[in-house]
């Protein structure tokens, strides 16, 4: 017997020296890097060659028990110790052992059996008791929709499907691949796929960069992050990457909910409403006023206010799905008496029209309320059964007046991102409603300016009387001067008016404080950075990157090429720029490619940009200010 396997018999006497012959000879049999380790990624079926009757999660459950020397990997002695742990297990579980799953339910505060079969329990050195529970329905239903949405992409179609009866989504979501292409697939080309390392075996550092991009992008198209980092998707941290997951999934099926793209929507304004009012609606409260919209056509009796309760039972989904297809959908699952079956034939009738996706009949008559809006969401995606406006009628006039102005509409998408990512409550949709009250913009100056709100003279309950939302804005401008804004001729009531030079106006100002206080804060001295001390910064960072002439400020004619802006990164970290994906920038087309490619390195060097490609080719100095101030954040922390 070797010194090695004796070494490792003595340390876990749940193994005989033979079993640990058997997992050397197997473990060097492996497909191991030059440290001799092997790629978590293959440790599953590199077990299941030893003991074939394990499962993915349980295998992955024990890896969580085991401290391994290097993340994404595992050693010798860690392979060993990870099959003593489960060989532990089965001892821990044979009949007639003390009863230690009840002991931690109850220590875990879990009390029901079904919820403590459904948990999953992350542990680590410091806490061994955290305890998040993953919804398994939910968990199925969404790799069902990554491995749809993602089949056939040739860079991670080799690790699809991933099985969504089980925990693996969490382990290849740690590389940041997928998840990059869940976002591009939820909201196209928002990261230029060339920035991300990709390959079978990646570094703890590339990791880190894809994971940048996630986070980064995620940001940029909407998505709450405040408590997610780099670090938490590369430790496979469950509740975290299913919250985002899902987060990711809505806006894509939130995308094509919007009245520029759906005119027809005009028709669901209900008697009195207005276009402005109807505007402030979220997504899921316009999906629910299409689901009774069509009821109301059907003549049904009822009506839905919720994703939940009111749609348990499945009549209104019969008669939602048999109103928008009556050729392919009947009323019939209303004569079945069992809400299982009558689920299960009102999915029938969805699977005869492609829909029936997001839902099963347990998460129907259980009424999963994430599930049923993703279901809802798809049908009106695939079939909204609206009819078209008329032209020359005086609503098509209205709307038309509401498309065609939206020249403000870029600018107020990044500052409404923006004000999103300092986690302020409630969530902006759309900036100059959802500002128009002044409590978000209250929270925004006291985030930026700590201490500088008196709440107790705040107006915060809802719904709010006008001269009360005139009292907020007041005060909200009133900080503005306090603070040196450039308001001059802005009042409180321009804000609640919604004026979109005005709202522009004041939150562009805070969003550049937030910026101009982040450097200073970065910064030896602590003095207050300048417009002019970003230019200079930019160029000195440049000149170390490539050849870009200097620029005068951000509305240098040379930025729409984009050039300068990737010396600028290249000069932050030596080769991040490639120069074979650079184009030369003489036309519109190219130009764009370039501003693309900049801002998903600015993502991956760990910046938070909410700029767009155009933003850069159009020259808009402020949003540039912003890109450049980002990267000066960083780069100086």
């Amino acid at each position: 017997m070797s010194n090695e396997i004796q070494r490792l018999a003595k340390k876990h006497a749940v193994l005989k020296p033979w079993d640990i012959e058997t997992l050397v000879s197997t473990f060097d049999s492996l497909e191991l890097d030059s440290n001799k380790g092997l790629d978590q990624r293959n440790l599953v079926p590199a077990v299941q060659r030893i003991e074939p009757e394990r499962q993915y999660d349980e295998i992955r459950n024990a890896l969580k028990k085991v401290s391994v020397s290097r993340p994404g990997m595992v050693e010798l002695d860690e392979f060993v110790e990870l099959v003593a742990v489960l060989r532990e297990g089965d001892k821990k579980d044979a009949p007639g052992a003390p009863g230690a799953a009840k002991s931690a339910r109850a220590f875990e505060g879990i009390t029901s059996d079904r919820a403590y079969e459904r948990r999953t329990i992350l542990k680590s050195q410091q806490n061994a008791s955290s305890a998040h529970t993953i919804n398994e329905d939910e968990r199925e239903e969404f790799v069902n929709h990554i491995n749809l949405a993602l089949a056939g992409d040739a860079h991670i179609d080799y690790r699809l499907p991933v099985d969504p009866h089980s925990m693996q989504i969490f382990d290849e979501a740690r590389d940041g691949l997928i998840l990059s292409k869940l976002i591009n697939y939820s909201s196209p080309d928002t990261i230029d796929e060339r920035v991300l390392n990709r390959g079978r075996k990646l570094s703890p550092f590339q990791v880190t960069e894809n994971n940048n991009v996630v986070i980064n992008s995620a940001k940029a198209i909407g998505c709450s992050v405040v408590n997610i980092g780099s670090q938490d998707l590369a430790e496979g941290r469950e509740h975290l990457i299913l919250g985002l997951i899902w987060q990711i999934i809505k806006i894509g099926l939130f995308a094509n909910i919007d009245i520029k793209l759906h005119p027809e929507l005009y028709r669901l304004l209900e008697e009195d409403e207005t276009l402005e009012d109807f505007l402030k609606l979220p997504a899921d409260a316009i999906l629910l006023r299409w689901f009774n919209y069509h009821l109301a056509a059907a003549k049904w009796h009822r009506r839905v206010s919720n994703f939940s309760g009111d749609i348990k039972d499945s009549e209104n989904y019969t008669v939602l799905l048999s109103q928008l297809v009556p050729s392919q959908c009947s009323r019939d699952p209303l004569n079945e008496r069992d809400p299982t079956q009558r689920a299960e034939k009102m999915l029938q009738n969805a699977d005869r029209i492609g829909c029936r996706r997001y839902v099963s009949p347990k998460t129907v008559v259980n009424g999963n309320p994430k599930l049923n809006l993703a279901f809802v969401a798809h049908l009106f995606n695939t079939h909204p059964c609206l009819e078209p406006l008329e032209e020359d009628t005086g609503d098509r006039a209205e709307l038309d007046e509401y498309l065609f102005n939206d020249q403000f509409d870029r600018e107020a998408r990044a500052f409404a991102l923006w004000l999103n990512s300092l986690n302020v409550d409630p969530f902006v949709n759309y900036l100059f409603e959802d500002i128009k009250d002044g409590v978000v913009l209250l929270q925004a100056f006291d985030k930026i300016f700590s201490g500088s709100v008196k709440w107790k003279s705040v107006n915060t309950q809802r719904p709010m009387m006008r001269f009360k939302q005139i009292e907020n804005t007041n005060m909200a401008v009133d900080l503005g001067h306090a603070h040196n804004f450039s308001l001059v001729g802005i009042q409180g009531a321009d804000l609640t008016d919604g004026k979109p030079t005005l709202v522009l106006s004041i939150v562009w100002q805070l969003m550049r404080a937030n910026i101009v206080q982040t450097l200073a804060s970065l910064s030896s001295h602590g003095r207050k950075v300048t417009d002019r001390d970003m230019v200079d910064w930019a160029n000195k960072t440049a000149a170390l990157g490539g050849s870009s002439p200097a620029i005068r400020s951000f509305s240098d004619p040379q930025l729409a090429s984009g050039h300068f802006l990737l010396d600028v990164l290249n000069g932050m970290q030596k080769d991040i720029v490639d120069p074979q994906l650079v184009t030369a920038g003489s036309n519109e087309e190219d130009m764009k490619l370039n501003a693309k490619y900049a801002i998903s390195i600015a993502r991956k060097l760990g910046a938070t940009i909410f700029l767009l490609p155009e933003d850069i080719v159009e020259i808009k100095p402020k949003m540039i200010l912003t890109f450049i101030g980002s990267l000066m954040a960083i780069h100086r922390a």
